[in-house]
């Protein structure tokens, strides 16, 4: 399918100042940016860094920032899914994923998380799109927050709600390693039948194999 993006920009003012949050951000200004070195979740800054700018550089691909000036501190991703996980083993074309949300520890507890789930969804386009997330608690930042396992997996249910995303049951051995791990979903407004039925299949295999 066809990807559009129409970018948008938003200013807030915040605890430490105000920040811009806008995207998608084409890669070639993405490129003009410097990663905050504390996100590193994932990856050292500069490494995700290059990262931020291949996905950019997909035709699906979407990066939404956060930043004072040229400097990032907050971003998320969408994309299509991993060649490597269950969630790609059927290509849906109208189907991306949250591959990864992280915001530095000074603007945690601002609603910079939200903002960008805000402006991720300020584009309609994305109403023809049904878009997953997997979250995996070895991923949180326990330590850095002083949040329990469960503490920091209501915090995320909770930022991910704001922007309609809600809980979905699966047998994925993964998300089921765990208690905590969870799959979530937003489906978009013009969202077809067939796009729920083939995410279905996706997410319950065991029953398809007796």
């Amino acid at each position: 399918m066809e990807h559009i993006k129409i970018f948008y920009s938003i200013e807030e003012n915040t605890k430490n100042g105000k920040v811009l949050i806008e995207g998608p951000v084409p890669s070639e200004i993405l490129a003009t940016y410097e990663l905050h070195e504390d996100l590193k979740a994932f990856r050292p800054s500069k490494q995700q860094h290059e990262a931020l700018i291949g996905i950019a550089q997909l035709d699906e691909g979407r990066i939404i920032v956060i930043r004072q000036n040229s400097l990032v501190v907050g971003y998320v991703t969408y994309l299509y899914p991993d060649p490597l996980e269950r969630w790609a083993e059927d290509r849906i074309p109208n189907m991306i994923e949250l591959g990864a949300i992280e915001v530095i520890p000074s603007f945690r507890g601002t609603g910079a998380g939200k903002k960008l789930l805000e402006v991720s969804f300020m584009d309609d386009a994305l109403e023809d799109y049904l878009v997953i997330t997997t979250e995996y608690y070895w991923h949180w930042d326990l330590k850095g927050t002083g949040l329990s396992v469960w503490d920091y997996r209501n915090m995320m249910e909770r930022m991910m709600s704001s922007a309609k995303f809600e809980y979905y049951a699966t047998d994925d051995p993964e998300i089921t390693s765990h208690p905590a791990n969870c799959l979530m979903a937003r489906t978009g407004s013009r969202v077809q039948a067939e796009t729920l039925e083939r995410f279905d299949r996706l997410r319950f295999k065991s029953r398809f194999m007796y």
